[in-house]
């Protein structure tokens, strides 16, 4: 089995990126990067310490970019250039999600010939499945596939797809590529698989805190959204 490269991209959100990282190292076998995009000097200091501590690399972009955050793009671009020299899988996970020890193996133990992506389903603190899979709901259990888009929340990348696209390729008007890559990923081919037997809690938007916006005042949201030209997708 080829090995796991494991990414998180944070963004501030001190509380929720510490139980993050802990649970992502109770991992067997993790090879874990925290990019950090542009967090306080407060929290960035958090992460240099932790990092120290806990032995995971961290990139600061803001010692190799000027350009302003969300820097998603040049996180998968890093990303995929690491994961293909080691032919390895990318695993992505956000930093508002907490997995189980086992969470990374079961997404692995499900790649095949022609699997390009694999995502665990998410879920709220009641065991509710919650944003971005509510269309999952209904579901019955099992690995499943879909045709619908997977969140990065916890989604691992196989090799196989990242040999096959270039993420340079990505529109870099766009600021997240989670529905751009799922596209992708079926038009060249490629199965993407959902597990619903395999949950991890997910706090929604803990690290941008104003696009919860879209759910309590969704006319502010869509104001920001066109005239600031925020959360392009």
């Amino acid at each position: 089995m080829p090995p796991l490269h494991v990414i998180m991209p944070v963004k501030d959100s001190p509380v929720t990126t510490v139980e993050a990282i802990e649970a992502l190292l109770s991992s067997p076998g993790i090879d874990l990067t925290v990019y950090n995009d542009f967090s306080t000097q407060e929290n960035t200091a958090m992460l240099a310490d932790m990092a120290a501590g806990r032995g995971f690399e961290l990139h600061n972009w803001a010692d190799h970019t000027d350009h302003p955050s969300p820097n998603y793009r040049l996180t998968l671009i890093d990303a995929q250039r690491r994961a293909l020299s080691d032919g390895a899988h990318l695993v992505i996970v956000e930093s508002d999600v907490t997995v189980s020890p086992g969470t990374l193996g079961l997404m692995a133990s499900a790649v095949r010939p022609g699997v390009g992506m694999v995502a665990a389903v998410t879920v709220d603190e009641t065991g509710s499945v919650n944003f971005p899979y509510l269309y999952a709901s209904r579901m019955s259990g099992g690995t499943v596939a879909t045709t619908r888009r997977l969140s990065f929340c916890c989604t691992l990348l196989s090799n196989e797809l990242l040999r096959a696209f270039d993420f340079s390729q990505l529109d870099p008007s766009k600021q997240w590529f989670d529905v751009a890559i799922s596209h992708r990923s079926r038009q060249l081919g490629f199965t993407n698989l959902l597990q619903l037997d395999n949950a991890v809690l997910h706090r929604p938007h803990s690290s941008r805190p104003w696009k919860r916006m879209k759910y309590t005042s969704p006319l502010r949201y869509y104001i920001q959204k066109i005239f600031q030209r925020r959360d392009r997708i």
